[in-house]
């Protein structure tokens, strides 16, 4: 069930900071209560492969999230002391050292059950007459870009071994800020700078016919 366009669960998780302090964070109180912009990255495990890579590119973009008002949160089902065993591990040793942006430890799975990114399904046991849960149960690669209302106004999910593109996030939230400032909607492969349109009939054929 797409999420867009409707509040980010109001749900609080665990969390670990650069530090090894133990936080409790709530996505849509830290979008509200800052007015500010959120990107919540979901990855399956910590010490994995693809992880460390996405990991590593939020944090050599953090500075043009920051830039955009935007604050980058990222998320497994992982425990905080996994999390601040792998903020200890170097980079060139699979580790994710010199990570400053908070992780969250969704140990209980509440979180990424309500956004329904887990990769589980509940299936009956007709011996014992119960259900268990099949698959990994730990999370896809989703990501949500949360507004200063705490409104979803993106979502992706990408099976597990295949990673993002950190950039496009960076392109969505410049358009969505600018319909947020201007009013205008933005078109196929619109960058900033470049021109957007009104949403009507004349000016979508009066961009299409200068283009």
């Amino acid at each position: 069930m797409a999420l867009v366009g409707k509040k980010f669960p109001n749900i609080t998780v665990d969390a670990i900071s650069e530090m090894g302090d133990n936080l409790k964070i709530n996505v849509f109180e830290e979008a509200v209560n800052n007015k500010k912009k959120v990107l919540l990255f979901w990855y399956p495990k910590d010490f994995t492969f693809v992880c460390p890579t996405e990991i590593h590119a939020f944090q050599e973009a953090l500075a043009e999230f920051e830039k955009r008002n935007t604050m980058v949160i990222g998320a497994s089902c992982d425990t905080n002391e996994v999390h601040f065993a792998w903020l200890n591990t170097p980079k060139d040793n699979g580790g994710i050292e010199g990570v400053t942006y908070p992780i969250l430890a969704d140990t209980t799975r509440n979180l990424s059950s309500a956004l329904g990114i887990l990769e589980a399904e509940d299936i009956f046991n007709e011996e014992t007459g119960e259900y268990q849960i099949e698959g990994s149960n730990v999370t896809y690669r989703a990501t949500y870009l949360v507004d200063e209302d705490g409104k979803i106004f993106h979502e992706s999910v990408n099976d597990m071994p295949l990673g993002r593109n950190v950039h496009e996030y960076l392109r969505l939230i410049d358009a969505y800020s600018h319909v947020q400032t201007h009013g205008e909607v933005c078109p196929a492969n619109w960058e900033e700078g470049k021109d957007a349109m009104k949403a009507d009939r004349k000016s979508t054929a009066e961009y299409l016919a200068s283009h």
